[in-house]
């Protein structure tokens, strides 16, 4: 079982202004998906609204994530990064460890 931790729980800034969000896990996540390992995932939720998959596979955007979302990172290490927010990336965000593909892919 992997279990996932992530910081910040809470940040605010300002549009225009870069921010990361980090997980840790505590143990190894592959980068080399998929296949049968545990790989990195995240996602974006708005109220009332199903998680929005940004990016799979620790770095791989989804088609429809602008360019300014970026993931990062390797083995108990991540990191989400939004450079230069705009008003409509308010929202939740959160890191998934997940084998084969992840969930809420709609």
């Amino acid at each position: 079982q992997v279990t996932v931790t992530q910081t910040p729980s809470v940040k605010m800034i300002q549009i225009d202004e870069s921010v990361t969000i980090n997980c840790k896990t505590n143990t190894v996540v592959s980068n080399d998906c998929p296949g049968s390992y545990t790989c990195m995932a995240w996602y974006q939720q708005k109220p009332e609204e199903a998680p929005k998959l940004l990016i799979r596979y620790a770095v791989q955007r989804e088609s429809n994530t602008p360019s300014r979302f970026s993931g990062s990172g390797s083995r108990t290490d991540f990191t989400l990064t939004i450079s230069g927010v705009q008003t409509e990336d308010t929202g939740d965000y959160y890191c998934l460890s997940y084998h084969n593909d992840p969930a809420f892919t709609q």
